[in-house]
């Protein structure tokens, strides 16, 4: 009999203590080296899967989700797209803080530091032609805020310029007439817009970085009137 029980605690013991597993819900699901869409993709599950969660920690949004589960594999995927049957945390937090890689200061510096700035031609990484506003944009979005945007961001397709207040407002990205730096300057004036990105506020006025405007394919800033743009809030 002692036996017996002896066996039933050591059983619920390792029950207890074993790592939870839990179905993958998207697709494809990149599984990355940190908690955050700016670390790198170690590898992808597909729809299904179960992952074990070590532990779980904080890190970039995703559609209002910013737990990240560490998975057995020694990497990080979005709890967004793990069912784990809670909107919470279901685990142990890991150590070491979760925040995701430094990108850079919001807004940054104001310089010309655009990958594509003497390669100017087909499609970017993004999606975007090169040396347009939206490509300069979308590369400002990925290095200064540390998010992974497209012109495919949140299942949406933002287009052209004159359409992202539509997609922002789509995916539930705040758009409203109060500029702070780091946030995107959008004008839906012209054939197909433009958008920018915002340095500096100050009083009435913005100053905006840009491309594709008073240069043609190139690299400007200018300061104007903050009733000029609508402000796309991506991050800020």
């Amino acid at each position: 009999m002692k036996f017996t029980s002896f066996a039933a605690y050591t059983l619920a013991f390792f029950c207890t203590s074993a790592v939870a597993s839990y179905p993958v819900t998207g697709d494809t699901v990149n599984c990355r080296s940190g908690p955050g869409t700016s670390y790198a993709v170690k590898k992808t599950y597909a729809k299904g899967h179960e992952v074990s969660i070590s532990c779980q920690t904080a890190g970039t949004d995703v559609s209002g989700n910013s737990i990240w589960d560490k998975t057995s594999d020694d990497c990080y995927v979005a709890d967004y797209y793990v069912k784990t049957g809670s909107n919470g945390y279901v685990t142990s937090k890991c150590s070491g803080g979760g925040s995701p890689p430094s990108t850079g200061n919001i807004p940054g510096p104001v310089t010309n530091d655009y990958p594509y700035k003497n390669d100017c031609g087909p499609a970017d990484k993004w999606n975007y032609f090169k040396c347009q506003c939206t490509s300069f944009v979308a590369w400002r979005i990925n290095e200064r805020l540390g998010i992974h945007f497209t012109n495919q961001y949140k299942g949406t397709n933002w287009g052209n310029a004159n359409t992202w207040d539509e997609a922002a407002r789509r995916t539930g990205v705040r758009v409203d007439s109060t500029p702070v730096p780091g946030c995107i300057a959008q004008s839906n004036a012209g054939s197909a817009g433009h958008v920018a990105w915002v340095t500096a506020v100050s009083g009435d006025d913005v100053t905006i970085e840009e491309y594709n405007y008073v240069h043609p394919k190139a690299y400007g800033t200018r300061k104007v009137a903050k009733n000029t743009f609508n402000y796309i809030h991506v991050k800020v």
